[in-house]
């Protein structure tokens, strides 16, 4: 294996009230990526989110009638996701959106996409509060995939879905070498959650976790009206690696506009550690059960 650019942004809330402004607006966010030599790209969770700009003032600023609304618009999104990987050649998680199933729930869904088209999807296996008892967004029912791309064998941990370690360690067994983790928080505490979650996950499971974090404030917006963190690439603190743990991470939780954190990594020096590392904290995770 060798390095691979990686790219994940801290992604702002715009209001972006025509079509054609928004694909303006994605195409030339990625580009600027891609110039700078990104092969793989992440966007955060809830970015879908930025399609209910193009709704009624009315019907953008409720909560349940955002998500309907912006329904008849996630086809071209995807489309228009998909054609920006083939066009460029690129690995791109474009974060995420809810969706609603032919069952009548919405999931929060993450889809992939690579050069040659739509990978597949992912969907968040654990809501938080607000999903479960604000906004009615219903778990994912198909559990945790990994997805094979020329980059390597990828996995996708939604935000809150990196708070826990068994959600990881199914990634780790199922051969992932990097997960993307989409977030969205609106507190500092929500984005310290995410970020302890990520970097315990690499630390577990000898792994690298790349994290895209929504970012500022959309008052027109109430489901991701605030928004903190910053975009990271954590691994394991061991040789070769930050002591830290911390790769790379953006420079501030209060963003106010979009922009990218852009590293480059080998990741077969992450998948070193599992074999020569000082410590086998993938190894001999089953040895805890013991006790």
């Amino acid at each position: 294996m060798t390095k691979i650019t990686l790219a994940s942004c801290q992604y702002k809330i715009d209001l972006i009230e025509t079509w054609e402004d928004y694909v303006l607006h994605l195409t030339d966010l990625v580009r600027a990526a891609v110039d700078k030599g990104a092969k793989l790209l992440l966007l955060p969770e809830y970015s879908g989110l930025v399609l209910a700009g193009q709704l009624a003032p009315q019907v953008r600023s409720d909560l349940h009638g955002s998500i309907a609304g912006i329904q008849p618009m996630i086809p071209a999104w995807l489309d228009l996701c998909e054609d920006i990987a083939r066009t460029h050649g690129i690995v791109f998680q474009p974060g995420t959106a809810p969706m609603r199933d032919p069952d009548g729930n919405y999931r929060n869904r993450a889809w992939l996409f690579g050069p040659d088209g739509l990978i597949g999807h992912q969907d968040k296996v654990i809501m938080t509060r607000f999903e479960r008892e604000q906004w009615g967004i219903a778990a994912g029912e198909d559990g945790l995939r990994s997805f094979e791309t020329p980059l390597g064998t990828l996995g996708i941990l939604i935000c809150y879905d990196n708070e826990f370690p068994m959600l990881g360690r199914k990634l780790a067994d199922l051969g992932v070498e990097l997960i993307l983790a989409p977030s969205c928080t609106d507190t500092l505490a929500g984005a310290y959650r995410v970020r302890i979650g990520a970097q315990a996950r690499a630390l577990e499971n000898q792994i690298a976790v790349l994290v895209s974090p929504t970012a500022g404030n959309a008052p027109w917006s109430p489901a991701v009206d605030e928004n903190r963190g910053r975009a990271a690439l954590y691994v394991p603190p061991d040789y070769g690696m930050p002591p830290s743990g911390v790769f790379a991470e953006s420079e501030s939780d209060d963003a106010d506009e979009s922009g990218w954190l852009i590293t480059e990594i080998d990741l077969a020096d992450v998948l070193r550690l599992r074999s020569e590392g000082q410590v086998a904290t993938r190894r001999d995770w089953p040895e805890q059960f013991t006790v």
